[in-house]
């Protein structure tokens, strides 16, 4: 994803003279092209993420479209404070980019597992929160933030993600894709853990179980118009995200359903339960270890429908 991003935002920097990256230390081997072409527009701030985040505001302030790059918790974790007065309060045109969401860095240790910046970037006022799912959708999604007047946080997993999508899809802010449709289930998915949910969705197939996967890249603001369209379709639904289940996709979909009219429709969250990541080791193993395998979506999703037909009976 981080590719997507860097290519996407050199086009961008091209064409646009406004457009700054402020880094915080980090990016060797991703950065150097956009040094080199554009060494009036890039900063290396150092490790002091809350003075970038002041920073990027004051250049917002003087017109500027600003980029700010780190490694996971960093950027968002670290300076709260500072984005929620500075770059929120003031409706600075800084967009948040971060790379190793979830559990990316799993042998890092708690310090720098990522799982619960969405949450409290989705309580942020004015503040839109991207979690594309794909290198394609990153690079779409750097595109659509730049046109975004206004804060933005984008979300990405890491160097080597694979593409998921066949064409490249229609991306808008605030607008799910579906990645594959289907009538009995539907799994409503954010960032790189989409490749664990398509893979169960095919399992699921040939148990002639006909899930619907989206894509909801956009965690806020919500597309509750597919979520809402997804629970009288289909019945079932399921939110899948390497982040904590407090917060972040899964709520804000629970909290779109529970407000809604519906209700026969059976909802279960999938991610990390409250609680810090122990242990150390790969993000496969740590997504084995929070029940976030192919087999483990399959299990619960299997276990979703079964409830809802016994409900059905006992009704």
């Amino acid at each position: 994803m981080r590719s997507g991003f860097i290519k996407a935002l050199m086009d961008l920097a091209e064409g646009d003279e406004r457009i700054f990256l402020l880094v915080g230390d980090v990016g060797y081997s991703l950065v150097e092209p956009f040094i080199e072409k554009f060494p009036g527009r890039f900063v290396n701030i150092g490790i002091a993420e809350q003075n970038m985040a002041g920073i990027s505001t004051g250049l917002a302030l003087s017109g500027k479209t600003v980029f700010i790059y780190s490694l996971a918790n960093f950027p968002t974790l670290r300076c709260v404070e500072q984005i929620r007065n500075d770059i929120c309060y003031h409706e600075a045109n800084v967009k948040i980019v971060t790379s190793g969401a979830g559990l990316v860095y799993g042998a890092l240790g708690p310090t720098h597992h990522v799982i619960e910046d969405m949450a409290v970037m989705r309580a942020l006022p004015n503040m839109t929160v991207i979690a594309p799912c794909d290198p394609m959708e990153a690079a779409l999604a750097t595109r659509a933030a730049a046109r975004l007047d206004g804060p933005c946080y984008l979300r990405l997993a890491k160097t080597g993600d694979p593409v998921v999508h066949n064409a490249t899809p229609d991306f808008q802010i605030g607008k799910a894709i579906t990645v594959r449709d289907g009538t009995d289930l539907t799994l409503v998915v954010c960032g790189g853990i989409i490749l664990n949910a398509i893979k169960a969705a095919e399992q699921l197939e040939r148990q002639g179980i006909h899930t619907r996967v989206l894509s909801m890249h956009t965690v806020k603001p919500l597309d509750t118009s597919a979520v809402l369209a997804a629970a009288r379709n289909t019945g079932t639904v399921m939110s899948i995200e390497e982040h904590s289940i407090v917060g972040g996709l899964g709520s804000a979909v629970a909290e779109t359903l529970a407000e809604s009219a519906i209700t026969n429709v059976a909802f279960k969250r999938m991610g990390i339960n409250n609680c810090f990541c122990s242990e150390v080791g790969s993000q496969e193993y740590l997504r084995h270890r929070h029940s976030l395998s192919v087999e483990d979506i399959v299990a619960q999703a299997v276990q979703l429908l079964e409830s809802r037909l016994k409900e059905y009976e006992l009704a």
